[in-house]
This record gives structure tokens, C-alpha cells and sequence, in this order.
């Protein structure tokens, strides 16, 4: 990943770890849906997070912003399972034309999805960015029981 992170993004990387101490890799301001999105470094969301989720709502009172975490995760399927949470992917293809195509829960399709698409959108943006794959579909699936 070659990417410059420009002063405004720095900024807000400073903000969370002045605040939480947790690291993040990289920022990305989504003015479509009015949030910002860290990327976290492994091992480190839960200090991102905080205590019941203190520091995401101590972030968003000072920045004014709803902001979204994600783990980082070296292997895309780590990524796209850590980019869709709270929502359970039970499975990902890798199709013919390199599109990557995601199995949902069933039940946690609509969280999947995001109100107005943000979660489909983020999904798109950061597998773009960091793996260099195009997201395909998303679908539901029932979960798979292993034996």
C-alpha cells in the first residue's frame, strides 16, 4: 500500500492515539456518509474501542463524526470478516474476473448491508485500497455447521 495520508487524516490518527493510545494505520474521511473509518492496528481494537465502547463515543463527541473502526488484517479474508463485524461472513469467493464475493449470515444480511449501503461501501473502499480487489456481491447464506 503506497498511499500519502494527508494533514487533516494525520490529525485525526494523532486524535485517536492521544485519546485511546490504540494505533491506527490509516484514516479515511467518508464525506458521503458524514463518519470517519480508522483502520486499526492488529491487536489493538479492543484499546480502540474501549471499555463498552467508551473511546468510539469519546471520539465521536470530539470530532463530531461518527467513526467506525476495522481491524487490519494481512489476509483478505481476516480483513473482510473484520470490515463487515458485527455481521457473521461464513464464506468468501474469489471469482473468474478477481471479484471478491461474500457470504452473509442470514440473519445479519441488513447489517451487512448498512443503512443506505455505508457498510457495502466501506467494504468496497478498503478492499480496493488495501488488497487491490474489487468487491462483488453479497449474499446470504445459511451458516455452515462444521463437524
Amino acid at each position: 500500500m503506497i498511499r500519502t495520508i494527508c494533514f487533516k487524516e494525520r490529525r485525526y490518527i494523532e486524535e485517536l492515539r492521544i485519546l485511546t493510545r490504540a494505533t491506527a494505520l490509516d484514516c479515511i474521511i467518508d464525506e458521503r456518509f458524514d463518519r470517519i473509518v480508522y483502520i486499526i492496528k492488529e491487536g489493538d481494537m479492543g484499546l480502540a474501542i474501549g471499555r463498552k465502547g467508551s473511546n468510539i463515543r469519546k471520539m465521536q463527541r470530539v470530532l463530531g463524526r461518527r467513526t467506525e473502526m476495522v481491524e487490519y488484517s494481512s489476509e483478505v479474508e481476516t480483513f473482510t470478516r473484520n470490515v463487515f463485524k458485527p455481521a457473521q461472513v461464513v464464506g468468501t469467493r474469489r471469482e473468474e474476473d478477481g471479484r471478491l464475493t461474500i457470504y452473509i449470515n442470514k440473519g445479519d444480511l441488513g447489517i451487512a448491508i448498512g443503512k443506505g449501503g455505508c457498510t457495502i461501501e466501506k467494504a468496497r473502499l478498503l478492499l480496493s485500497r488495501y488488497f487491490d480487489t474489487d468487491l462483488g456481491e453479497v449474499l446470504a447464506r445459511e451458516e455452515e455447521t462444521h463437524a
